[in-house]
């Protein structure tokens, strides 16, 4: 049983990271596909890039969150699948999202995200390090 939910959350993580935030905000909200803009990718730098401060804010939330889902689905369905190992299947969805032909973001937020639920101290000394 063990083995399967492992198996299920992997795919979980797969598809939680997939999502595309950016192109979902960009398309169904500003009518713009970011992809063909920028650098391209499907991420919060460039929705920030294009689409402006309010839609990067809601991408940069959004994939924040979903690496921190990831890394909360092995407490959430009682498994002992090392925590880290949903994140970084979700960082991998990001990069290649099957619902976007894999061709994803950098990971950068969705690595946050990561790190958010895994150590809180070291996300926001990460942050602090960024800032400064």
């Amino acid at each position: 049983m063990n083995v399967l939910t492992n198996a299920i959350i992997i795919l979980l993580a797969y598809f939680i990271g997939s999502i595309p935030f950016a192109l979902v905000i960009g398309k169904g909200f500003y009518k713009t596909d970011v992809r063909k803009h920028g650098s391209g990718n499907l991420g919060a730098t460039n929705t920030f890039r294009t689409l402006g401060k309010k839609a990067g804010i809601i991408v940069l939330i959004s994939d924040i969150a979903k690496g921190s889902l990831a890394v909360c689905l092995p407490l959430m369905m009682n498994s002992h699948l090392h925590m880290l190992v949903p994140g970084f299947i979700a960082i991998l969805g990001h990069s290649y999202p099957v619902f976007a032909k894999f061709k994803g973001g950098k990971s950068v937020a969705t690595a946050a995200g990561v790190f958010l639920a895994f150590s809180p101290l070291a996300f926001i000394l990460g942050v602090l390090a960024f800032l400064i």
